[in-house]
């Protein structure tokens, strides 16, 4: 069978955006737990446009000019790079109501079709292989960004991989990368670091993972084929929170069905059904289920999901009705899962989960942030 995979580094517009509109909400949550948000940001070269609203109990004031700048730096736009965080000029749209956030974050606020899914195991984060391949490759070459051969490179890029899966394993057919580089480096060796830093990585993917077949020089790997690519970032494209939900989700051959992640508040029934989804697929497959895809409907001020449909080969030790129920739901939400860092699988899926670490419970602290 073929597959398909997609992922961005976090120094592309609309990842930045992303991870800007949780910065702000996390940064709501330190400063009064339970606060509601939700957040748009848009970047088009050197400003940044927030819209949105927060609700506190309080007055509150975030530090935004700050937040940019550390985010920014953090991922890559230094003075070394043709986006610098410190030259952002920020219009500040969002709506900062003083009132009872429980107004918004009480009850299901919005209607919604939430997928939930996993599959394989652990050594994939019970993701489809093709998923875990390009985020492997893509949090690869983020490392190399930050303090390896391709440090300075970037931070803007994309990849995307084919693969075939066969019945003794997993084939990669093609690697695309598209990275921004600086001036000073040329083309040929850009691209001769782009080959070794994935060559390491497919060869410690091989270590981890016998399923990964075939060798290296049999996978055809493109490098920037429009050519150099000097600028990057929002000085050479526009980004939008909300713009990579099936990279944010399980990659193109799961259907999604919900809405946005990022930029959303811990309860609201978009990021809180994809969560609580996501749980629910896990248990099923840890509890010896081959593959689990949990599909809900949600209407607007009803806690009753409208209809939960569950498609796996092993019964639920759970109770769907009872867990997806928005009151039960809301209960188990953790503000601390706006605390993860920007390597790893981000917010939605379990970066806690090692390679060959056991199989953890449900209920576990460890696996939180899915």
């Amino acid at each position: 069978m073929k597959h398909f995979a997609e992922a961005v580094l976090n120094g592309h517009p609309d990842k930045f955006c992303d991870l800007l509109a949780d910065r702000i909400i996390r940064e709501l949550y330190r400063k009064e737990t339970g606060a509601y948000a939700q957040i748009e940001v848009s970047v088009w070269s050197n400003k940044i446009f927030l819209t949105g609203a927060w609700v506190t109990k309080n007055p509150v004031t975030i530090p935004i000019r700050e937040l940019v700048v550390e985010l920014g730096e953090e991922i890559g736009y230094t003075n070394r790079n043709c986006v610098k965080a410190t030259d952002y000029v920020i219009i500040d749209e969002i709506c900062k109501v003083v009132g009872n956030p429980r107004k918004w974050t009480g009850f299901s606020g919005d209607q919604n079709i939430v997928t939930g899914y996993a599959g394989y195991d652990a050594k994939t984060r019970f993701l489809p292989p093709e998923q875990f391949l390009v985020w492997h490759l893509r949090d690869s070459l983020m490392d190399s960004i930050e303090r390896g051969l391709l440090q300075d490179q970037g931070p803007d890029g994309k990849v995307l991989i084919t693969m075939f899966e066969e019945h003794d394993g997993w084939k990669p057919q093609t690697i695309l990368v598209t990275l921004q580089q600086q001036e000073s480096l040329s083309f040929y060796e850009l691209t001769e670091r782009v080959e070794q830093v994935l060559h390491q990585a497919w060869k410690k993917l091989r270590q981890h993972d016998h399923r990964w077949i075939g060798r290296w020089d049999e996978i055809q790997l493109i490098v920037n084929p429009n050519g150099p690519l000097v600028n990057g970032g929002s000085a050479a494209d526009n980004g939008q929170t909300g713009r990579k939900l099936v990279m944010d989700y399980y990659g193109p051959r799961i259907a999604i069905g919900g809405g946005a992640i990022y930029g959303k508040d811990l309860y609201h029934i978009d990021r809180l059904g994809a969560f609580q989804a996501r749980r629910f697929a896990l248990e099923l497959v840890r509890n010896g289920a081959q593959e689990a895809l949990v599909r809900i409907c949600f209407a607007p001020g009803m806690a009753a999901p409208l209809m939960i449909d569950l498609k796996t080969d092993r019964r639920p030790t759970l109770d769907a009705h009872d867990y997806f129920h928005f009151d039960n739901m809301r209960e188990r939400v953790n503000e601390s899962d706006l605390e993860y860092q920007l390597s790893g699988l981000g917010t939605f899926y379990n970066d806690t989960l090692s390679w060959c670490s056991p199989v953890k419970t449900l209920a576990s602290k460890q696996i939180m942030n899915l």
